[in-house]
């Protein structure tokens, strides 16, 4: 499964030749560099891990500078491994480049949602209001009944809907699809929102879904105009 690290930059919005305005959030993603080929007779399996956005010397453990050194680059703040056959044709010190997508691939983006702190049941899973009249209780928003299926021993359930965190966790938002890929400046815009806030890591993949790629979309480019001296 091809993929590539990278930060989400924001959301704009594209227009096609005939009008079509498409949401789209930029994805920027400079190179990734192969640090690791895992194979089957050393470790087991197939994949390649890959580094992205360099960090210092500094901040770095011996283990993360040796790998990096055989690679012939800097210390990676970000690692990550792909079972791809087309990766393994790669080399140790090999860039992975936004083109290894194109305009029409269909994707699946992972990244980490955005943190809001505790939360009741209301927020966090939609649940009702309790009564407000007839002597129904003053705590309207309280999780309400813990009633377990017969049992009179305190135990809860598995699975029930209890206050706590919300957000800051691991989502993927499959079947997006690629609007345009810029290889100059090194960004994905991809149609429609992915996970997490402004300049979070988010990892681009192949999606695991049927259709792999559509029909790439004709975008509308807008030239400046030539300007005009006077004299």
């Amino acid at each position: 499964m091809k993929g590539i690290l990278g930060r989400k930059a924001g959301m704009t919005q594209v227009f096609t030749q005939d009008g079509t305005l498409i949401p789209v959030t930029v994805v920027v993603a400079t190179p990734n560099v192969v640090l690791q080929k895992k194979t089957t007779e050393k470790d087991g399996y197939e994949a390649v891990k890959v580094g992205f956005e360099d960090k210092s010397e500094k901040g770095a453990n011996k283990p993360e500078k040796g790998i990096a050194a055989k690679a012939g680059t800097a210390p990676k703040r970000f690692l990550h491994e792909f079972k791809d056959a087309d990766f393994q044709n790669l080399n140790v010190g090999d860039e992975i480049k936004v083109d290894v997508f194109k305009a029409g691939d269909m994707v699946d983006v992972q990244g980490t949602s955005r943190g809001k702190g505790y939360a009741g049941t209301i927020e966090r899973w939609g649940a009702h209001r309790q009564p407000e009249t007839h002597g129904g209780s003053k705590n309207v928003r309280h999780i309400g009944s813990l009633a377990t299926t017969g049992r009179n021993n305190g135990r809860i359930e598995k699975g029930t809907h209890m206050p706590g965190q919300l957000g800051n966790e691991t989502v993927t938002n499959q079947n997006l699809e690629v609007i345009k890929v810029d290889t100059e400046n090194n960004y994905l815009l991809i149609k429609g929102n992915v996970p997490g806030p402004r300049r979070g890591l988010v990892i681009v993949k192949e999606t695991t879904k049927k259709v792999k790629n559509v029909a790439a979309k004709e975008l509308l480019v807008v030239e400046k105009a030539a300007e005009v001296k006077e004299g």
